[in-house]
């Protein structure tokens, strides 16, 4: 009788530690942080690292990772494209990048991803899930150093999500008609959700970014994208019980009426906002919706502006208990974000051959820039002046942000 009563004590000791793991959660309309109290979220978006954009490489036809790497290998040839980009997730974001963030007073970052890092297709110089994951987890485990948690965002889903250069698709959300494309959507995230389940620093999965643009046929498109997001939720509930799921509203992350009443207890609710006047208008409708269903709110996505709006929006939302991801936190050449990095010189030989017309293969060849030598240099030196060691602090968009700027 002893041994067995020693055997149950032997047992609950090596469980305790897995009943005791805390992680992020809500309680009616607040976030609760691993400390027990209500978590207002205060961090950046990590945009261009593993979902490259176009506008951010100062392109305007090349919009989309597939179209840039495109671009880069007319250029340049498949195989040094392919070196490129390893070079270029090892360079973009690191270590010091997210001890950096950290300084500045942010408890959070959001994650951009495309789930091609999590298949067999090619993606920026790879494939493959272990490479995924090895990406992901440094960013993850460089965070939990820094005690700071995570929103992993699907920014590219099977399909495309959205229809348009965000989410690397041919120009429709054909995720929302085709089974194929759910049934790998749900395979992912239930890959990805057994393997951070019981990983504290993960804060939550955003199960797709900005759903269906709005010059699609909305009518048709808005029905379908609560029934996927609760297919989704049911594939990483199988697995992982202790996350929190954000759901971004429709039209860009900003139409809420196509969400209804809530459907899992940890459930948070994202809506978007760019380029608007900073008034309590242009958010009532998000906080109505808080009211109704006694559920969090964040702005997942916001910025992109001068410093005088970035404190007037970050001000409005933060006095209506509304937590923030300003966009982005790096960008070449640029004062609308945390920290730019210089343009190498000649740049423009790439950015100019980016725009000109290249639909068949006469095209590309003629157009190609005469330079060529010097574009391929500045192409690497964009590697160079985008490390963190290289960065160039905004200080007043830091301080717009509420944050250390010195």
């Amino acid at each position: 009788m002893k041994n067995k009563l020693l055997q149950c004590l032997l047992a609950l000791l090596i469980c305790l530690p897995i009943f005791s793991q805390k992680f992020v959660s809500v309680k009616g309309k607040e976030i609760i942080g691993l400390d027990g109290k209500p978590l207002l979220i205060k961090g950046t978006n990590l945009g261009n690292w593993l979902v490259p954009e176009g506008y951010m490489f100062k392109f305007q036809m090349a919009s989309s990772p597939r179209l840039i790497n495109e671009l880069f290998s007319e250029l340049f040839g498949p195989s040094e494209t392919k070196q490129f980009w390893k070079q270029y997730l090892a360079s973009y974001i690191t270590k010091g990048d997210i001890h950096y963030l950290h300084s500045l007073g942010m408890n959070s970052i959001r994650v951009p991803f495309n789930y091609r890092l999590f298949t067999d297709e090619y993606y920026l110089g790879g494939y493959g899930i272990k490479r995924g994951f090895a990406l992901m987890d440094s960013v993850v485990n460089w965070c939990a150093a820094e005690n700071m948690t995570v929103i992993l965002d699907m920014h590219a889903a099977p399909g495309g999500q959205t229809g348009d250069n965000i989410d690397d698709s041919y120009a429709y959300p054909f995720l929302y008609e085709n089974k194929e494309d759910q049934e790998l959507l749900c395979s992912i995230w239930t890959i990805i959700a057994d393997h951070y389940k019981t990983n504290p620093t993960i804060m939550g999965y955003d199960l797709f970014n900005e759903p269906i643009a709005h010059f699609l046929d909305t009518t048709h498109l808005n029905p379908l994208l609560e029934p996927l997001f609760k297919k989704v939720t049911a594939a990483v509930r199988k697995v992982d019980k202790n996350h929190l799921i954000f759901l971004e509203g429709a039209q860009w992350a900003s139409n809420f009426s196509a969400l209804g009443k809530p459907f899992d207890s940890k459930l948070v609710y994202q809506f978007h906002k760019y380029w608007t006047p900073t008034t309590i208008e242009v958010i009532q409708s998000y906080i109505d919706f808080r009211n109704k269903y006694n559920v969090p709110i964040y702005c997942g996505e916001t910025g992109e502006n001068d410093d005088e709006w970035v404190a007037n929006f970050r001000k409005l939302l933060e006095q209506n208990n509304i937590g923030w991801h300003f966009w982005p936190y790096k960008k070449m050449n640029n004062t609308r974000g945390i920290v730019s990095f210089s343009q190498p010189a000649n740049y423009e030989l790439i950015s100019k051959y980016s725009d000109t017309a290249r639909s068949n293969f006469d095209e590309v060849r003629k157009n190609k820039p005469a330079q060529l030598d010097a574009a391929k240099k500045a192409w690497y030196q964009f590697l160079e002046n985008c490390k963190y060691e290289n960065i160039i602090p905004n200080k007043g968009y830091i301080k717009a942000l509420g944050l250390r700027a010195d």
